[in-house]
């Protein structure tokens, strides 16, 4: 064999596995919560007011879901940890970033777990963090290597797709073991109303009290397991970043950024985060934190122990009056569309909120969940798709403004008493391959609040209300959307606001054998 061959060789065996021989990684544990902070004074004597209960703030919009996190980042005192699929080295990206190095330089210590599949031009900034001694980054299911000299990702991902296909998807914010944020949002300019295009609607919870302590252990879980990296077993990535650059450059950009109108913007509304200087209200009530297993990445088959879908089921099946699903990658299957058809069938108002087709950032997901539209009308469940334009965007911040809206939000919500909110697409993706989590809440407060997110979400101005035509109509049985437009109905008989090439495209996907990874 040639020396080109035998390193194309070397490069391909390389592609299917992790840096394994003689990586470091020394297992650490989340330090106790801090009680002797104002901010921990605070959580402690609310907490302690509540019994057994946690309690929650529902951040609904992304302004604030950005200012919360900073605040409490600013707050800590002892550590932070943070486990992300998705952390953007853009504006709000960076800002996140300055505060944890502002964090770690007064002594906190920063723990940060990211998904190995969307970091890119981030790992120059991850290395140099890597690099302070109170911050470690670790990455989760890595790719073996990240040299663009050597190969891409994209080849590595055909020569090892088993193994790479399944990621992360995880998303939480600890702050000094007393408070955490959960939900849908990574950190990243579309997730915060910051995006050029598309912005994502999406939802996260604060948390207090003993969920915070659940989440800790699962964090624990992901950091110390066989598929966590440090990012340093990759060697160092990029030369123009050492950490006292990056801190100025970071310290730059902050300044740039306080300044933009989008910044201004968010100073002016309230944060939730818990704070001393922040006392506001909670949703209380018996909570759970449910977390995939990360040895969910290494199934052959199977293992239902390892997720959280049974603990969801668990959850709707006991459904009396009232079933409201929130997913913005929604692909039911046989299996999922029955269900929620028996529920449906057994007086239960089923209603279901997803992306229409122009509001979609992903037309093969779409392709899938328009193959069970008609089945699950049928059988009573009721379907509502988001309107690409749905809600004024916020004010423009130095990455440009908003051309439109995309959901992003993953919750559901029984009989308006209970309800979870976290990472999990109801899709066969987030079943089966992915890892994800979120929080299991029984509080009648928090549901109504999470149902009222769901009843503006789906009025007709911003929302597609997807429906059979009746028996004895002059078109019984075809499908329509209706909406409105400048305070009038509008009615549509194919995917609305999206091009004839779009929808072509979704016909020619929903040919290919794809649904199992999408």
């Amino acid at each position: 064999m040639t020396t080109v061959g035998m390193a194309l060789v070397g490069l391909a065996l390389a592609a299917c596995s992790p840096p394994r021989p003689g990586v470091i990684k020394q297992p650490s544990k989340a330090l106790r919560p801090t009680t002797t902070t104002p901010s921990a004074r605070y959580v402690h004597a609310e907490v302690a007011r509540h019994m057994d209960k946690s309690g929650f703030r529902l951040l609904t919009r992304s302004t604030n879901a950005l200012l919360s996190r900073v605040v409490l980042a600013d707050h800590a005192q002892h550590s932070i940890d943070l486990q992300y699929y998705i952390f953007d080295n853009d504006e709000t990206g960076r800002l996140v970033a300055q505060r944890l190095l502002q964090a770690a330089d007064r002594g906190v210590r920063v723990r940060l777990l990211l998904d190995d599949i969307n970091v890119r031009d981030t790992i120059g900034m991850l290395d140099a963090l890597d690099r302070h001694p109170n911050i470690e980054v670790r990455l989760f299911n890595p790719f073996a290597t990240h040299n663009p000299s050597m190969l891409s990702k994209a080849t590595q991902f055909l020569l090892d797709a088993h193994r790479l296909n399944r990621r992360m998807h995880n998303k939480s914010f600890i702050v000094d073991g007393n408070v955490a944020i959960v939900g849908g949002r990574n950190i990243g300019n579309d997730y915060f109303d910051a995006g050029d295009a598309t912005n994502f609607r999406d939802l996260d919870l604060v948390a207090i009290g003993p969920v915070v302590k659940q989440a800790s252990q699962a964090f624990d879980e992901y950091w110390n397991c066989d598929e966590a990296y440090p990012v340093s077993a990759f060697g160092k990535h990029a030369d123009h970043y050492d950490l006292a650059k990056l801190r100025t450059d970071l310290a730059r950009d902050a300044r740039v950024f306080a300044q933009s109108d989008y910044a201004q913007a968010a100073l002016d509304e309230d944060y939730n985060g818990a704070t001393a200087d922040n006392p506001g209200k909670w949703f209380w009530g018996p909570a759970n934190l449910v977390a995939d297993q990360p040895e969910k990445v290494e199934m052959q088959e199977d293992q239902p122990q390892l997720r959280i879908g049974p603990d969801i089921k668990a959850m709707t099946d006991g459904a009396q009056h009232s079933l409201l699903l929130i997913s913005p990658y929604f692909i039911p299957g046989d299996s999922g569309t029955r269900y929620l058809g028996s529920i449906a069938e057994r007086g239960v108002a089923v209603k279901v909120l997803t992306n229409s087709l122009a509001s979609n950032d992903e037309p093969a997901v779409y392709s899938g969940y328009s193959r069970y539209r008609r089945p699950l009308l049928e059988s009573g469940v009721q379907l509502y798709e988001l309107r690409p334009a749905a809600g004024a965007p916020q004010p423009a911040s130095t990455a440009g403004t908003s051309s439109g809206v995309s959901l992003h939000a993953k919750a559901v919500v029984v009989d308006e008493q209970k309800v979870f909110i976290g990472s999990m697409n109801m899709d066969a993706r987030s079943r089966l391959l992915n890892t994800e989590m979120g929080i299991i809440v029984d509080s009648a407060p928090l549901a109504q609040a999470v149902t009222r997110f769901f009843d503006a979400a789906i009025v007709p101005a911003s929302a597609y209300h997807v429906v059979l035509l009746p028996a004895g109509s002059p078109h019984a049985g075809a499908m329509q959307w209706q909406a409105s437009k400048d305070g009038k109905p509008v009615i549509y008989d194919h995917d609305p606001d999206a091009t004839m090439q779009r929808r072509v495209e979704v016909q020619l996907l929903k040919l290919l054998p794809i649904e199992g990874l999408l």
